[in-house]
This record gives C-alpha cells, sequence and structure tokens, in this order.
C-alpha cells in the first residue's frame, strides 16, 4: 500500500449520484434492502483519481470495482459519498467486506509505510509505520492478503518480470507497479553503495 491523494469530486456526482441516492434512502430505509448503485458510471473518474492502481494492491487495475471504504451494510448514510469511494480490484474488495475502518484507508497513509521485498516480491510493513497504526496495518496486509497471496505474488511476478526482461522500463514500471519500482531502486541504490 501506499498513499493516494482523494481524487477531486466529479463536477455532475452530487446531481448524479448523491441526490437521487439519498433519495432513494429515504424512500427505502429497512437495511435489508441494500442499497442502490448509482455510482458505477462514475467508476472511470475513480479509475483516473487512482491512476489505474488497486488503491490496496497499488498495481495496474484494468477493470476494478467502486470500493466503498466504509461499507454500504455499516454505513448507508456514506453510500453516496464521493469521500468514501475507492479504486480497488474485485478480490480485493470482497476480501474487504464490511471491515470498514479496521483496515488503512489507502487516502490515509503515510509515505514508505510499506515495500515489496526483492526477490520474494512480498509486501511488508516498513519501520514507518506509527506504532498506533501498526496493528491495523499488519491486519490489513493479512485480512486483505496483500502480502503474499498467490494472486497478488503472481501480479507482482509478472511485472518484475516484464522490467527484469527490458519489455518494461523502470519509469514505465512506476506508473503500473510503483512500489516494485521502488524496491528495484533500493536495490541498485544499495548494489552502488557497495561498489
Amino acid at each position: 500500500m501506499m498513499p493516494f491523494n482523494p481524487p477531486p469530486e466529479p463536477p455532475d456526482f452530487d446531481k448524479k449520484v448523491r441526490q437521487p441516492g439519498n433519495a432513494w434512502l429515504a424512500k427505502n430505509p429497512d437495511p435489508k434492502k441494500g442499497t442502490r448503485d448509482y455510482w458505477s458510471p462514475f467508476k472511470s473518474y475513480l479509475a483516473d483519481g487512482f491512476s489505474n492502481l488497486c488503491g490496496y494492491s497499488v498495481m495496474y487495475e484494468p477493470v476494478g470495482t467502486v470500493d466503498h471504504y466504509r461499507s454500504r451494510e455499516n454505513y448507508r448514510n456514506l453510500a453516496y459519498e464521493w469521500s468514501n469511494l475507492r479504486f480497488a480490484s474485485a478480490w480485493i474488495n470482497s476480501s474487504k467486506g464490511t471491515l470498514d475502518d479496521q483496515v488503512l484507508d489507502p487516502l490515509d497513509l503515510g509515505e514508505d509505510w510499506f515495500e515489496i521485498l526483492l526477490p520474494s516480491l512480498q509486501l511488508v510493513l516498513t519501520d514507518k509505520v506509527p506504532p498506533q497504526q501498526r496493528q491495523k496495518a499488519e491486519f490489513t496486509l493479512e485480512r486483505l492478503r496483500l502480502r503474499d497471496d498467490e494472486r497478488v505474488l503472481r501480479q507482482r511476478q509478472q511485472w518484475y518480470q516484464l522490467y527484469l526482461d527490458g519489455d518494461l522500463t523502470l519509469q514505465g514500471l512506476e506508473k503500473k507497479a510503483p512500489l516494485i519500482a521502488r524496491a528495484i531502486k533500493k536495490q541498485q541504490q544499495a548494489i552502488s553503495q557497495e561498489e
């Protein structure tokens, strides 16, 4: 994970999502009814705001889903709020479920809290994670399977291999898998210091 800046709210969001969504909630107060999807037409704005990277795995996500950081089940009042939406891979969004504030928010992270280890490509915490956030960060890695789940490792391996084979520059890798690019830079710096 790495920090993302909150994407700006699209101009028509209030008119096309917030207003009709809140009107729908007022007419359907029963939480068992779920919520009506007004947000999907704005997924591309969200993807652009996250540079087409999953907010959790921080890798290029060609399709992605709209993740309600605070779940619609527990926070119906936030279902139609732009500030509550994140761009995420579908399987990670499903893993997150209704955990809400129990996992770290991609919009509320410090710089370099996580890093990829080479050559294993595991995602680990760094000593920059504040002590009061460490347990939540560990839980996020475990629950969202970001450390070393096969799905995320295979994806990292593909990006790393493209770079190793010369099919993707370091600059290109920074756009598609920035944490792997950082790991490579760190490795290169360590090698140049040894010489």
